[in-house]
């Protein structure tokens, strides 16, 4: 049987997010399940799958999305979700089980964690535990099931690729715990993506676990000597440390990478055994084409290729934030939030819209957010050490945003191109908070006599939304109301100069090195 019906859940997610187009590649037809669907709108694929509200914890919706399904492949986890993410991924996959037996799915793909050999459950790290229960419970379906386990994957914008990244450009000398001494079998995301792709077309009979790899077995402290062979850094200095916990290194991780402390920590714990693969018995189902599986050297050299083209088409941060909010937005007509503060700003930009908009759509990651750069960069910090996101986070695209992208500590949730931004904080807050960025054209007088619309000038308007949560919301809003005038208001005035210098030829286009009014936070 060719051309299966699949659902992917996740597909806001890395891996979810890259599986869609390389099924939809293989002939099959494809239903993405997404709590917030608009967040995959403007996906290039997008119009070639369907996508439907729901939510694997939700029975109801979760039954209606599974209805004439063949493969349903699950790709969530609570990973980094803080205390009880253990029962929330249980529940999830229990609930994920029943509904796909009660709808007949065909066959169920899961991807886990690569479990150390001879390691008894409990001592496991609280994420492979939970990573190897979804899959036992998968499996105990009644459903024919494919699980996956892998270790460290590699591939722009993965957590595990940013970490080590992070890690090896920043630090030339490094003084790391014993667990970069731990061997690891890391595999490149397009063998993933293969094998995910490959796993829809097992025979009914075949309802078990494989592990995935490549064909090279290092320690972290290895790939990161490698790593700079391939980036072609100098040799680093590594110096091993007993004394540094998973705890410790979760916020060495954290200070030095864009992966929160949320996520570098079981990151890291994972890290404490050795995670090598057993058989390589997917081959018989899954045939390796080739040059594959791909070596580390090469798959390093293929993600490194793709961020220095801007290529990367998923990362690890474009999964929804844990804990990010969800309440409607405050221009809802049901809009019910009581207290809403705003700061508003406006300016006349001579320069065209189309000018402007590059500027307010290149906003953020390395182009900066024009204007005071030590307040968004203590911001960031103090985001960081409350247990956040920080700056870090970047922009997945120099020029271009989406739908679903993080940018640093916000995230895109709206995009009307040449007209609007709207940005959702998802740093730590007592409240909620929301950035907007309009673009109108303004009537010059011979536009105005005529009725036109203008096509030289510019309005650009700002406002700030903040929705306070309790008596310390409304408490944060009143102190750092001061400072808006200098954050806010040099925000729009840079913008807009920005725009008119770019506009005039007085400034090179982006990627050129910026000036004092473009700073970088």
């Amino acid at each position: 049987m060719t051309g299966r019906h699949c659902l992917v859940t996740g597909a806001t997610g890395y891996i979810g997010g890259r599986l869609v187009p390389e099924l939809l590649d293989a002939g099959h037809r494809v239903r993405c399940l997404a709590r917030s669907p608009e967040r995959l709108r403007d996906h290039p694929w997008a119009g070639r799958a369907e996508v439907v509200r729901g939510d694997v914890t939700d029975p109801a919706s979760l039954g209606e999305a599974l209805r004439g399904i063949d493969v349903a492949y699950y790709l969530v986890h609570a990973l980094g979700t803080g205390g009880g993410f253990e029962d929330r991924d249980r529940a999830a996959a229990r609930t994920f089980a029943d509904r796909a037996r009660a709808a007949g799915v065909r066959r169920i793909v899961y991807l886990g964690g690569l479990v150390p050999r001879g390691v008894p459950r409990h001592e496991l790290s609280p994420h492979l535990r939970s990573r190897a229960e979804v899959g036992d419970i998968l499996l105990a379906s009644g459903v024919p099931t494919t699980v996956l386990r892998a270790a460290v994957i590699i591939g722009s914008g993965s957590a595990s690729f940013e970490m080590l990244r992070y890690l090896t450009e920043r630090l030339p000398v490094m003084v790391t715990p014993s667990w970069v001494g731990t061997r690891i079998q890391p595999i490149a995301v397009r063998d993933v993506l293969r094998y995910l792709v490959g796993s829809a077309s097992m025979p009914p009979d075949v309802s078990r676990s494989f592990d995935i790899g490549g064909p090279d077995v290092v320690t972290y402290e290895e790939m990161m000597r490698r790593y700079a062979a391939v980036a072609r850094l100098p040799k680093r200095l590594i110096l091993r440390v007993p004394m540094l916990t998973p705890g410790l290194s979760s916020h060495w991780i954290g200070l030095v990478t864009p992966v929160p402390r949320g996520l570098a920590r079981p990151l890291a714990e994972s890290l404490r055994h050795e995670v090598v693969c057993d058989e390589h018995d997917i081959a018989a189902y899954v045939p390796d084409p080739p040059g594959s599986p791909i070596g580390f050297d090469q798959a390093l050299a293929l993600a490194l290729r793709r961020v220095r083209e801007a290529g990367v088409t998923t990362r690890w941060s474009s999964a929804s934030l844990p804990g990010a909010p969800s309440d409607p937005l405050p221009t809802d007509p049901d809009w019910a939030g009581g207290s809403l503060y705003t700061d508003e700003r406006e300016l006349a930009v001579d320069a065209p819209p189309a000018a402007l908009w590059r500027v307010v759509e290149g906003i953020g990651g390395e182009n900066g957010w024009y204007s005071f750069p030590l307040a968004w960069a203590v911001r960031g910090r103090l985001d960081r050490l409350v247990g956040g996101v920080g700056l870090r986070r970047g922009r997945r695209d120099a020029a271009r945003l989406r739908v679903g992208d993080s940018l640093d500590f916000w995230r895109v949730e709206e995009i009307e191109p040449g007209r609007l931004l709207r940005l959702r904080a998802e740093m730590r807050l007592p409240g909620l908070a929301w950035l907007e960025l309009y673009v109108d054209p303004e009537p010059g007088p011979a536009d105005a006599a005529a009725g036109g619309a203008g096509g030289g000038r510019a309005r650009y308007r700002q406002r700030a939304l903040f929705h306070p949560h309790g008596l310390l919301g409304h408490l944060y809003w009143w102190s750092v109301a001061p400072f808006h005038a200098v954050v806010f208001g040099g925000m729009a005035r840079n913008i807009a100069g920005a725009a008119e210098r770019a506009a005039s030829g007085a400034v090179p286009r982006a990627g050129a090195p910026r000036d004092s009014r473009h700073p970088q936070p």
